[in-house]
C-alpha cells in the first residue's frame, strides 16, 4: 500500500512539473493593447487557442503598513475599514451604514479528480482566491463622519458564501450561493439574529463553477433579479449543467415564481439600475482560453428575453468553434453588448453614480471594479475605472480612478471587487486581497 501511495505521489509531482513546464513554454501574448479591448466597438482579432492555456497569475501579497492604491489626479484614497476577511461585495444602507459580504466560494463537492482542477486550485491559491469563506456580512459605521468606520459589527452570520445584497421595503435580501434569503431589517440595528426565510433557490452544486450570485430589487419592490454564472468556461461540462445559468433570473416576490429573464451571459455580476434610462445593467466576465486578446469582458443593459451569445458565440455572431453542437438559431439573435471592458479584466463591480460630491462630470456614469486577469499576458484589470454616460448610454473612453494594485515586483497588493457609493457621495471599493474597503473622495 505504501508503495502505491508513493507511486501516486510521484505521478502527481511529475504531472505538476510537466504542466508547469508547458505553461512556461507557452509564450502566447496579447497583440493588442488592453485599451483596444474597451468601448462600444472593441477590436476582436482571430482566436488564438493554445494547447496549454495562458497562465499569468499575480501572486497575492497584500498591502504593507502605510501602503495604499493610487488615486487619479484630483482624488484621494484612504482606508474606510481594514483587517477584514476577504471582503467581496458592498451595500450602503439608507442611514449610511455599510454592509460588507466577507465571503469566498463554498467547499467543492467531490466530483472526482481532474488535473485541470488540481492545477487551477494551485494557480488560484497563488492569486489569493482559495481562502476559506467567512460566510458573514459585517456592518461598518462611520459615526463621527471622518471617512473611517470606527464601529463594526457582525451583522449576519452562518450564511452560505453570500455575495449580493439589496434592501427593499424594509427587507434585506441576500444572495447566498444556493438561494436568495430574506431578513427583516430595522434601521440602525447592528445585528440580525433571525435565521431569515428562503425566497428562491438558485443553481448551485455539485459543480458550481461560478459561485457568486448578485441580487437587486426593482424600484417598485415587487421583483428581484439575481445573477447566476455558468458552470463551465464554454459548456465543456455539458449544456444540461447550464440550466438557468449564465443568466439573470427574475423572482416575483408575491408568487415566488422564478423565470429566465436574460441568458447567454457567461458570468454576470454587478447588477445596477441606470439612473437616466431606468434600464437594468450588469457586468459580465467572458470566456477564456482563446488568447490574451479574447474575449473582452463587458457591461450591458439587460433586455427581457435577451440572449447574449454564450456559449455559442461572443459579441453577437462571432462563433466559438469549441462548442459542439452549435446553435446557429441562437447565434442569429445574439445581442451585441453595449460596452467592452477589456479582455480578461475580470470586471465584477458595477455601480452608477448619482451623488454630488464628484461633480457633474461623473453624474450617471459607471464605476467598475476590475478584479484583474489570471490568463492574459501582459496583465489587465487590477484597477477601478469610470465610464461616462449620456442619455443612458456610454459616451466616451474609460478613465482610471484607482490603480497601483500591482506592486513594482509584479505581485498583487490588492484586487478590487465590489464598488458602491456611500451616503455622502464617496466611492467605496472592496479589496479582497488587501482585506480593505477603500474610500475615494475629491482632493489631492
Amino acid at each position: 500500500m505504501r508503495r502505491v501511495l508513493v507511486s501516486i505521489a510521484f505521478l502527481f509531482l511529475a504531472l505538476l512539473i510537466v504542466g508547469a513546464a508547458l505553461v512556461f513554454l507557452n509564450q502566447e501574448q496579447a497583440t493588442l493593447t488592453a485599451e483596444e479591448g474597451y468601448g462600444s466597438k472593441p477590436q476582436l482579432p482571430e482566436p488564438n487557442p493554445t494547447l496549454i492555456p495562458t497562465v499569468n497569475v499575480a501572486e497575492a501579497i497584500g498591502w504593507a503598513p502605510g501602503e495604499k492604491p493610487t488615486a487619479a489626479e484630483g482624488f484621494t484614497v484612504g482606508a474606510f475599514a481594514d483587517d477584514l476577511d476577504h471582503p467581496r461585495w458592498l451595500h450602503v444602507l439608507p442611514n449610511g451604514d455599510v454592509l460588507v459580504a466577507e465571503s469566498n466560494k463554498p467547499p467543492k463537492e467531490d466530483t472526482g479528480f481532474s488535473l485541470r482542477g488540481f492545477a487551477m486550485g494551485l494557480f488560484m491559491g497563488r492569486a489569493g482566491a482559495e481562502v476559506p469563506s467567512a460566510n458573514r456580512i459585517t456592518l461598518l459605521r462611520d459615526a463621527d463622519g471622518d471617512g473611517v468606520a470606527e464601529i463594526r459589527s457582525s451583522f449576519l452570520e452562518d450564511l452560505n458564501s453570500p455575495f449580493g445584497m439589496t434592501l427593499s421595503n424594509g427587507v434585506l435580501y441576500v444572495a447566498n450561493t444556493d438561494a436568495v434569503m430574506a431578513f427583516d431589517y430595522k434601521e440602525g440595528e447592528m445585528k440580525i439574529a433571525s435565521p431569515g426565510r428562503k425566497i428562491a433557490d438558485l443553481p448551485a452544486g455539485p459543480i458550481n463553477h461560478h459561485w457568486t450570485k448578485d441580487v437587486i430589487a426593482n424600484p417598485e419592490g415587487t421583483k428581484l433579479y439575481a445573477t447566476v454564472g455558468s458552470n463551465s468556461n464554454v459548456a465543456e461540462n455539458g449544456i444540461e449543467a447550464e440550466t438557468n445559468r449564465a443568466a439573470v433570473l427574475e423572482i416575483d416576490l408575491a408568487s415566488k415564481d422564478v423565470r429566465l429573464f436574460a441568458s447567454g451571459l457567461r458570468n454576470p455580476n454587478g447588477l445596477s439600475w441606470q439612473p437616466q434610462s431606468g434600464a437594468l445593467w450588469v457586468a459580465v466576465n467572458e470566456r477564456d482560453e482563446i488568447g490574451s486578446d479574447l474575449v473582452p469582458d463587458y457591461m450591458t443593459s439587460v433586455k427581457d428575453g435577451g440572449f447574449y451569445g454564450w456559449p455559442y458565440s461572443y459579441y453577437g455572431s462571432h462563433v466559438d468553434a469549441r462548442v459542439n453542437p452549435q446553435r446557429p438559431d441562437l447565434v442569429a439573435k445574439a445581442i451585441v453588448p453595449d460596452y467592452a471592458l477589456g479582455a480578461h479584466t475580470a470586471s465584477l463591480g458595477l455601480t452608477f453614480y448619482t451623488g454630488e460630491l464628484f461633480g457633474s462630470k461623473y453624474q450617471n456614469g459607471a464605476f467598475v471594479g476590475q478584479h484583474g486577469s489570471w490568463n492574459r499576458r501582459p496583465r489587465s484589470g487590477y484597477k477601478v475605472i469610470f465610464v461616462p454616460f449620456s442619455d443612458g448610454l456610454p459616451s466616451g473612453p474609460p478613465e482610471d480612478i484607482l490603480t497601483g494594485f500591482i506592486s513594482g515586483d509584479d505581485r498583487a497588493r490588492g484586487r478590487p471587487v465590489g464598488v458602491s457609493v456611500d451616503r455622502r457621495g464617496a466611492l467605496l471599493v472592496a479589496d479582497d486581497v488587501g482585506n480593505t474597503i477603500w474610500r475615494v473622495t475629491p482632493g489631492n
